[in-house]
């Protein structure tokens, strides 16, 4: 492979992730080296054969293992930042930064993040509002007494797992006993059993917190929060699963509270010791006030990213997100317009035959774009067990207001209920 230039930016990716040619591509109009940490590296050489900078093979199950190979790879060539995509990379990425001497998180910041339990934890001690009190079980112990032990509504959640995989509501035993038996099997199998940590093993179980959701998407320059959107989520999200679907700003909530919910992602923060990065945080409005989900040491997952662009150059989210990796963050970027994303939920298990629409959905007004990332024949497994989406839909508005928001969110229903999606199921195909 001829190697034009060092690598200056080492980016932590699953080969399963969307993120991959976003990065790419946004590496290429920052005019930054990339280089790729993933832990299947020979798969990319189909994804990125013209890649100039190479990619590095790492362990993901073995951080102290991954951890070497970039020291290692960090003596050879230039390695000026780390970004993550995900939790488990983020803990990486923080311990590679550590030790490299790089601008980035602490190794206890990112394990903090990564981890539901301490995260609520270290609310509760900084006196933040999140779902509580919580309760740890294993998944050995019995349910039926686990269930005589909790309130309800609650809900039951995987500690290591993200995108709602996992996550169950119960309103009674039936439904607690139910929910624990689907999260054991979950956890139960190859792939997360090969996940040598304690918290792989167990079930956190809290309060059902009532309300509609909002997101935050933010960067953290020297401890400092550099907010870049607040997410509406306009669909109703009480379970017994939380599918994500719509996420559309700008929030048409009221300026008093999308302010106070800035205050409050970034007083999260400094409570958990993060300093540096992207910070994708969750939060219900609850009847008494916002309540802190999630605060993630990484950007926005899925292709969502997509529907972000800010500024006179028309910025990518990963723009900015490498930008403030390598110190050249230099003003608050502003949002474009009015934009939004549909997440178009998995309907049923099976195989999926086909798609129409496509094109129907492509001319409805203000659509940008449609994504349909599931491939015919893939086998389709939707919440809780699964973790992907059949694609994604993206709408914009050039008024940046609550009436583009609501436009956008009527151009994406609208867009969404021109596709139909063929699913049988496995049953059905033996002929």
């Amino acid at each position: 492979m001829n190697v034009s230039r060092a690598p200056e930016v080492l980016l932590l990716v699953r080969t399963t992730s969307y993120r991959l040619d976003d990065f790419r591509a946004a590496a290429k109009r920052r005019d930054v080296g990339l280089l790729v940490g993933t832990d299947r590296c020979h798969e990319l050489a189909d994804v990125w054969p013209e890649e100039a900078f190479g990619s590095l093979a790492l362990d993901f199950r073995d951080l102290d293992a991954a951890l070497a190979t970039i020291v290692a790879r960090a003596d050879e060539t230039s390695i000026a930042a780390i970004i993550p995509t995900d939790e488990l990379t983020a803990v990486l990425a923080a311990r590679a930064s550590t030790t490299l001497g790089l601008r980035g998180n602490t190794p206890a910041a990112a394990a903090i993040a990564r981890s539901k339990a301490r995260l609520r934890d270290t609310f509760a001690r900084a006196g933040l509002p999140s779902p509580g009190p919580i309760t740890l079980f294993s998944i050995e112990a019995d349910p039926g007494v686990a269930a005589a032990a909790v309130s309800y509504p609650c809900v039951l959640k995987p500690l290591l797992l993200s995108g709602s995989r996992g996550v169950i509501r119960a309103d009674d035993a039936r439904d607690f006993i139910a929910a624990w038996t689907r999260i054991a099997a979950i956890l139960s199998s190859p792939e997360l059993r090969a996940i040598d940590e304690p918290e792989a093993r167990l079930i956190l179980v809290e309060p059902f917190v009532a309300g509609v959701e909002l997101a935050v998407e933010a960067l953290l320059v020297a401890g400092k929060l550099v907010p870049l959107a607040i997410f509406d989520k306009p669909d109703p999200l009480d379970g017994p699963y939380f599918e994500e679907t719509l996420y559309i700003t700008p929030s048409r909530f009221s300026p008093d509270l999308q302010a106070y919910v800035g205050r409050l992602v970034e007083a999260a923060t400094h409570a958990m010791g993060l300093s540096e990065g992207p910070v994708h945080a969750e939060l219900r409005l609850a009847e008494h006030g916002p309540v802190l989900l999630e605060v993630a040491a990484r950007s926005i997952g899925g292709l969502c990213a997509r529907a972000l662009r800010f500024g006179l150059g028309d910025l990518a989210l990963e723009e900015l997100i490498i930008d403030a990796a390598l110190g050249r963050l230099d003003e608050t970027p502003t949002l474009r317009g009015a934009s939004g994303v549909l997440m178009i939920p998995t309907p049923k298990a099976g195989v999926l035959m086909g798609v129409t629409g496509v094109e129907a959905a492509r001319s409805v007004p203000l659509i940008e774009d449609v994504v349909i990332s599931a491939k015919v024949g893939e086998v389709l497994v939707p919440l809780p067990e699964g973790s992907s989406y059949l694609g994604f839909l993206f709408a914009r508005h050039p008024d940046r207001s609550g009436a583009g928001a609501s436009a956008v969110e009527h151009a994406l229903r609208t867009a969404q209920a021109c596709l139909d999606f063929e699913v049988r199921k496995r049953l059905e195909m033996r002929v």
